[in-house]
């Protein structure tokens, strides 16, 4: 083979390597153009947020279980535990077109640690009552309903946050 002919191919094999890279190139560029990056960044943010209210969820039955059995101890235990979940799910950081939606979800994880301390308050009380320092239970009913309204509030806020997300 003459020396023209091997530098053609050579040639012709190097165009193709080149041609190869460019369209590797661009396949790579499509795949990460701005829109894609974005819709990928709100995937792993709600993720993200479905794992921790996965998490909350789990921590509130076992807040839930212990109010039903007034047992203060096991509420403070439960109520922290659902507050790191709370703290997670504040933390997460949201893209852009989210940041309402986690405006939304701190809002409600704040109700909920107003719901939660709440409880513990007013049941600690009831627990500590002496004969010398009673509990006033002409007020027992309606701190329980305030304290409700506060939880029923932080649920509606989280809803509205994933009633939002699903605009989006």
């Amino acid at each position: 083979m003459n020396s023209f002919k091997m530098t053609r191919i050579v040639s012709f094999a190097l165009a193709a390597l080149c041609l190869g890279a460019l369209v590797a190139l661009a396949g790579c560029a499509a795949q990460n153009n701005p829109a894609t990056e974005a819709q990928t960044a709100n995937r792993q943010y709600m993720a993200q947020v479905n794992q921790t209210m996965d998490d909350l969820s789990q921590k509130l039955e076992g807040f839930e279980d212990a109010v039903s059995r007034g047992d203060v101890v096991t509420m403070r235990t439960q109520a922290d535990n659902a507050f790191k979940a709370l703290d997670a799910l504040a933390a997460i950081e949201a893209p852009e077109p989210l940041k309402e939606v986690q405006q939304d979800y701190v809002d409600g994880c704040n109700a909920l640690k107003d719901a939660l301390n709440g409880y513990i308050a007013l049941y600690t009380e009831v627990a500590s009552a002496t004969d010398e320092h009673p509990f006033d239970y002409a007020t027992y009913d309606q701190r329980v309903k305030d304290i409700q309204n506060t939880y029923d509030e932080g649920i509606d806020k989280l809803k509205a946050g994933d009633a939002r997300a699903a605009e989006l």
